[in-house]
């Protein structure tokens, strides 16, 4: 075997198949040579669990073969202390994406464990903001400099950058469980998270009028359906939450004690207290035959979509001004008039279906009105 010199390897021929020169000066050293002309220089070594490992480093022409064997000995000297420089490529070429790393969080843990809207609105942000910036990256080389610049991007609309850093240290976090990243490597810890104004908008007795005046005329007009606008009424009125309404059943309903039985609230399953204007309200609701839904859907069947609801209420809101009120705010709104009639912390925790009195105590505003009241 030569040595693999300049002059070696230009002075060999043409080959119709694949040849391979092995170094005689370094063991493990070589070059190969395909029937096309090019000329790659390789290593040949076995691994800690003796299986041969060939692999191609650099193109002759880009290295020169002194400047390969010089690659080559660190390379082989790598080998001796355990690594497997071509099991580590390997690993590296065929390991998931971030892109393949969002597709396996969605289907082995936000479907099973998340509810419909949550899983609709992770997906919504790992295909608008994750995947354009990070997806193609490989999962376990996405850095904390990667993280940091997706989060920057997002500056403008600060609650929605910290809810995809949130979607994102989960993600990284399963990848540890499932052996993609090492453990303890989660790229988005220390990654610090915008401060958001907390809302605290809920519905005045006057904004609670005109919107009560919007539902009956989106029902005399024909607009919209009066079982959707029953819905938002029950919103209004119960503090349930827009999933809890729409999927209620009639057996969920205890006319008698006044309390919803909710089978797969956010929180857990739970009786939700109504009060008497509410039960009103469900007893007048007609019952469809055959169907078990309160709010029955378009088609036979079908329960209420959320989609229909949150599509009424946008132009129901508009007739009544209340452009900035969200649908979660009447869930608010509840919870402030509890507050303000004087039921405690935890009384209206169980009303609103919260795990702690931390929640609670953002949905019970302090309004100066009923002060104003006693004063005068």
């Amino acid at each position: 075997m030569p040595k693999l010199t300049k002059r070696t390897i230009d002075s060999l021929p043409p080959t119709a198949s694949e040849l391979f020169i092995w170094d005689d000066e370094l063991p493990g050293f070589g070059l190969r040579i395909k029937p096309t002309g090019v000329r790659s220089f390789i290593v040949q070594y076995r691994n800690d669990q003796g299986r041969s490992r060939r692999m191609t480093f650099g193109r002759y022409g880009v290295l020169t073969p002194e400047e390969a064997r010089k690659q080559a000995r660190d390379l082989l000297a790598a080998v001796s202390k355990g690594t497997d420089p071509a099991g580590e490529r390997h690993r590296m070429l065929h390991a998931p994406t971030v892109t393949q790393l969002c597709e396996r969080y969605l289907a082995d843990h936000v479907e099973p464990h998340n509810k419909p809207l949550t899983a609709r609105e992770f997906r919504r942000l790992i295909e608008k903001f994750i995947k354009p910036q990070l997806g193609a990256l490989k999962a376990e080389g996405v850095t904390r400099q990667d993280v940091v610049r997706l989060h920057r991007l997002m500056a403008e609309t600060p609650r929605q950058a910290n809810q995809t850093l949130a979607v994102l240290s989960k993600m990284f976090s399963l990848a540890e469980l499932w052996g993609v990243r090492m453990e303890n490597s989660n790229p988005c810890r220390m990654v610090k998270r915008y401060a958001e104004t907390k809302r605290e908008r809920f519905l005045s007795e006057p904004e609670l009028a005109r919107m009560g005046e919007a539902l009956r005329q989106a029902e005399a007009s024909g607009s919209e359906a009066t079982n959707t606008c029953n819905a938002i009424r029950l919103l209004a009125l119960s503090g349930c939450r827009v999933g809890e309404v729409v999927s209620l059943r009639w057996e969920h309903v205890d006319f008698e004690n006044g309390g919803l039985h909710l089978a797969d609230a956010k929180a857990g399953a739970r009786v939700h207290p109504i009060g008497a204007q509410a039960i009103a309200l469900l007893a007048s609701i007609p019952r469809i035959e055959d169907s078990p839904w309160i709010f029955q859907g378009k088609r036979s069947g079908d329960a209420l979509s959320v989609y229909t609801v949150e599509g009424a209420w946008q132009r129901i809101r508009a007739k009544a001004g209340l452009d900035d009120v969200r649908l979660h705010d009447l869930r608010h709104t509840v919870g402030t008039y509890a507050g303000q009639s004087g039921a405690n912390a935890f009384l209206i925790r169980d009303k609103l279906g919260h795990k702690t009195l931390a929640m609670t105590g953002r949905y019970v505003n302090r309004d100066p009105h009923p002060l104003r009241t006693l004063r005068a």
